[in-house]
C-alpha cells in the first residue's frame, strides 16, 4: 500500500497538488487532485484519479465481476495477458469511479460512444451530467472527471523514440515542429510528450480523436512553459474556450488534461489522418 505524500501539479502559472492515498480496492494506490488554494480560471472543479493497473491475480478477479458482457468479450480479445488484464482492471476501476460519483453499482453502468469512440455515460443510466475521460501507459491509468464540460486526458511514459523527429514533423504543427527542433537534444525527449500528451488530451477533449486535424492547433511544448493551447487554427488560445493543465502522475511519465469553459469561439474541422505515430494506452 502506498503511503500517502504530496506531489506537484502544474496549473497554469498556479501550483495545485495531488495526494497519494491508499485504497482497498484493487490494492493500488490512487491519486486524486486536491483542491488548488487559487484554481486556474476554468480549471475548477476537475478531478483527475490516478491509479496503477499492476495487481495480483485476485484483484482482478474481482474486477472482471463488475464489467459489461461487452467488455468482458473485448477483454478476451486481448492477445498478451498482461495488457488483457490491465485492460480488465482500468475499466473496473472506471465503472468504481463512475458509480461512486453517480450513486450507484459499477456494474449497472451503462457507456456509450461517440462517433470517434470519446466513451460517456450512456443517457438513462444515470441523472448526471458527469463527463469523463481515461488514459493508460504502461502500468499507469489516469481518469479526469468534469461536471456538465467535456474533459479530455492523456499520459504517456517518457522513452527513447527512435524516429521522434520524423513523427514530429509529420504530426506536430509548424510551431510546435520548430519550437522541438529548437531544444536541447537533452530536452527533445520530455518535448516530444508533452508536445504529444497535450495533443492528445486536446483532441480527446473535443471527441474526435486523430480525426481532428494536428496542424491546425499549436501547443506548448518545452521543458520549463506551461502547458498551454497556444492556437487553434485563426483563434488565439486564450480565446478558444478550452483550457490545460499538465500533470505528472508518476516518476518516468508526462501527461495532460483539457476542459472547456465559457463559450468555445473555435470551429473544430474532421479530417482523417492515415496514420498515427504508436502508442501503448487504450
Amino acid at each position: 500500500m502506498i503511503s500517502r505524500i504530496v506531489a506537484p501539479l502544474t496549473v497554469g502559472a498556479n501550483r495545485a497538488y495531488l495526494r497519494w492515498r491508499a485504497r482497498p480496492s484493487h490494492s493500488t494506490g490512487e491519486v486524486e487532485q486536491a483542491p488548488p488554494a487559487r484554481p486556474a480560471h476554468g480549471t475548477e472543479g476537475i478531478e483527475v484519479v490516478v491509479i496503477r493497473l499492476d495487481v495480483g491475480a485476485e484483484a482482478v478477479r474481482r474486477s472482471i465481476a463488475v464489467l459489461s458482457k461487452t467488455e468482458r468479450h473485448r477483454a478476451a480479445r486481448i492477445a498478451f495477458d498482461r495488457e488483457r488484464r490491465r485492460f480488465v482492471v482500468a475499466r473496473a476501476r472506471l465503472r468504481e469511479l463512475l458509480a461512486t460519483r453517480l450513486a450507484t453499482r459499477p456494474d449497472s453502468i451503462e457507456l456509450t460512444y461517440g462517433p470517434h469512440g470519446k466513451p460517456a455515460v450512456a443517457p438513462g443510466s444515470a441523472d448526471s451530467d458527469l463527463r469523463f475521460n481515461v488514459s493508460h501507459s504502461n502500468d499507469v491509468a489516469v481518469y479526469a472527471f468534469a461536471s456538465g464540460r467535456e474533459v479530455g486526458i492523456d499520459v504517456e511514459a517518457v522513452r527513447a523514440i527512435r524516429d521522434a523527429d520524423d513523427i514530429a514533423a509529420r504530426f506536430f504543427s509548424h510551431r510546435e515542429n520548430e519550437a522541438y527542433l529548437a531544444l536541447d537534444p537533452r530536452d527533445k525527449t520530455i518535448g516530444f510528450f508533452n508536445c504529444w500528451t497535450r495533443k492528445e488530451a486536446f483532441i480527446k477533449a473535443l471527441g474526435e480523436g486523430l480525426y481532428h486535424p494536428l496542424d491546425c492547433f499549436d501547443v506548448s511544448l518545452e521543458p520549463d512553459e506551461s502547458a498551454r493551447i497556444l492556437r487553434v487554427k485563426n483563434t488565439p488560445g486564450d480565446e478558444c474556450g478550452w483550457r490545460m493543465e499538465s500533470i505528472s502522475p508518476a516518476p518516468g511519465f508526462v501527461g495532460a488534461v483539457v476542459t472547456e469553459y465559457g463559450t468555445r469561439r473555435c470551429a473544430t474541422l474532421a479530417s482523417p489522418l492515415a496514420a498515427a505515430p504508436p502508442r501503448d494506452d487504450a
